[in-house]
């Protein structure tokens, strides 16, 4: 069986290399993964010739690695579910044999071996301390794997789970906001890859004790043969392992006997049924309302973008940065959750062909959808937007935050509108791991966002223009000049955005009901 789930996924991501643009994406991350990874391995294999130097030079790029299999997939929605356990729901298999069967699946791919190349470089230090380091390492690297591999896999279940249902949902929306706020902790590991060997004391102890530096550990105790000290992070590894994949087996049992319904909550009710819905449009924009609402998909992408846009501003002030970049939070969380919309049709998948057989519904459907997109963002991201300057004192800031946030959020939308008709991908179906990529490589997703964040940036250069000129002249009313300026910018850009979409599924309509299709 394991043996067939493992050809069965090579198979499928042979598959996916194929897949014109996606699979040229996909190559690329592999090349940029393989980059990353031998520069790690140079980095702890060569960085330090003392011991406990590279213990910390090691436990602290095998942090960042780590907190990249956690944050990774809720952040960009890349989590691998290839092979999907309810394809498998009808097999005489118990718990623990799917979780077995699904583990060395999940092995077969090309990120844990770029994953033990970069861990490699742990025996490359171990080498310089003879053969029994060398062997403590080698294991130690082997468990790192398993022990990243199984955490990122029992996370993304749990927080998957509880963003399918209507109960858990709010436990859902914090476990994926501090899954993902774990970006920041790894970008401060990165900041100081330089000084990593003269860490503080503080730091240095914090990383061997997590169960990512473990490993580090065990070579550090086989290099001053302190077997002791060699074999307990060893051991601990192993049992850690072994208690996720346990916990990871019981989570694939509840999702496989409990009906997943992604879409929560009754079929009315609500302040939205009492919403006029005045043709076409309005019923779309009720119906996309309720799917932002309710879909488990769109919450697992928007709220964790949302959060972290908001709070990248804010973090740099809680470590003494000061508040200079606080006002502007609407404006950053605007710019990242427009990237939750890169996909719409993927979430409907093959529905999309009601909309194609439908005389004079593409236009309806897309004008709804940005009226849709232009609320669940615009709201929450506006009201950020107004309540932070004035509550950090920051009063003459408002031109820029209200003029760039206008700007923002329109070229957002417009981007989103075009990419979810110029590169749809499928999406896993709603009985499925939410923060699941389904077909689509994660690497191909974070190259479109990365796209869409560049153009909204120029787009808005208009506006940042201006208001430098009124910064320049210490003139409050050229300043005030760049609001309109970045309100015509948003409309104008919603509009292109919508009928570049409109003209695309009118012409292209059957090759995106095809793109969006599960094979």
């Amino acid at each position: 069986m394991v043996g067939v789930l493992i050809r069965m996924r090579l198979l499928l991501t042979k598959r996916g290399l194929s897949n014109g643009w996606q699979g040229f994406t996909f190559v690329l991350g592999i090349v940029v993964g393989l980059f990353a990874a031998v520069v790690t391995a140079a980095l702890i294999g060569f960085g330090a010739s003392d011991a406990t130097k590279g213990t910390t030079i090691a436990a602290a790029l095998f942090g960042v690695w780590t907190l990249g299999w956690l944050c990774g997939p809720v952040l960009i929605g890349s989590s691998d579910e290839t092979v999907q356990p309810e394809h498998l729901r009808l097999l005489p298999l118990s718990n623990r044999q799917l979780a077995t069967g699904l583990l060395a699946a999940a092995f077969a791919g090309p990120a844990p071996v770029i994953n033990l190349i970069a861990f490699g470089g742990l025996v490359v230090l171990a080498a310089q301390f003879g053969w029994a380091a060398s062997l403590v390492a080698l294991i130690a690297v082997l468990l790192q794997l398993v022990f990243v591999v199984l955490l990122s896999r029992v996370v993304l279940a749990w927080v998957g789970a509880a963003m399918r249902s209507r109960r858990g949902k709010d436990v859902g929306v914090l476990l994926a906001g501090l899954v993902g706020l774990a970006y920041y902790p790894m970008s401060w590991l990165l900041s100081h890859v330089s000084v990593l060997r003269d860490l503080p004391s503080g730091a240095a102890t914090t990383l061997r004790w997590l169960p990512s530096g473990w490993s580090a550990v065990a070579v550090e105790g086989a290099a001053q043969e302190n077997w002791l000290l060699a074999l307990l992070p060893l051991v601990g590894l192993g049992a850690v392992s072994l208690g996720l994949w346990q916990a990871w087996s019981v989570l694939l049992a509840r999702r496989l006997a409990t009906p997943m319904n992604s879409v929560a909550g009754g079929a009315g009710g609500g302040l939205l049924s009492r919403v006029r819905q005045d043709g076409p449009v309005g019923a779309v924009a009720v119906k996309e309302l309720r799917a932002w609402w309710r879909d488990s998909r769109r919450r697992a992408t928007l709220l964790p973008i949302l959060v972290v846009g908001i709070l990248m501003p804010v973090f740099p002030a809680v470590q003494g940065g000061g508040t200079g970049g606080v006002p502007f939070a609407g404006v950053t969380s605007a710019l990242f959750a427009a990237l939750a919309g890169a996909n719409l049709y993927g979430y409907d998948g093959t529905a999309l062909w009601q909309t194609l057989v439908t005389p004079g519904a593409v236009r309806a459907d897309v004008r709804g959808r940005l009226l849709a997109m232009l609320v669940v963002i615009g709201l929450p991201t506006l009201l950020i937007t107004l309540i932070l300057p004035g509550a950090v004192g920051r009063w003459g800031v408002y031109p820029w935050v209200l003029s760039l946030h206008a700007a923002a959020l329109g070229v957002g939308v417009c981007s989103a509108l075009i990419l979810s008709v110029l590169a749809p991908y499928p999406l896993p179906p709603r009985t499925g791991n939410p923060f699941s990529g389904g077909g689509n490589p994660g690497c191909a997703k974070g190259l479109i966002q990365f796209a869409m964040v560049f153009g909204q940036m120029f787009a808005v250069l208009p506006v940042v223009a201006i208001l430098l000129i009124g910064r320049a002249t210490d003139l409050k009313a050229v300043e005030w000049l760049a609001l309109p300026v970045g309100i015509a910018i948003g409309v104008a850009a919603a509009v292109v955005g919508a009928r570049f979409a409109e003209r695309r599924l009118t012409t292209r309509g059957p090759e995106l009901l095809d793109a969006v299709r599960h094979r």
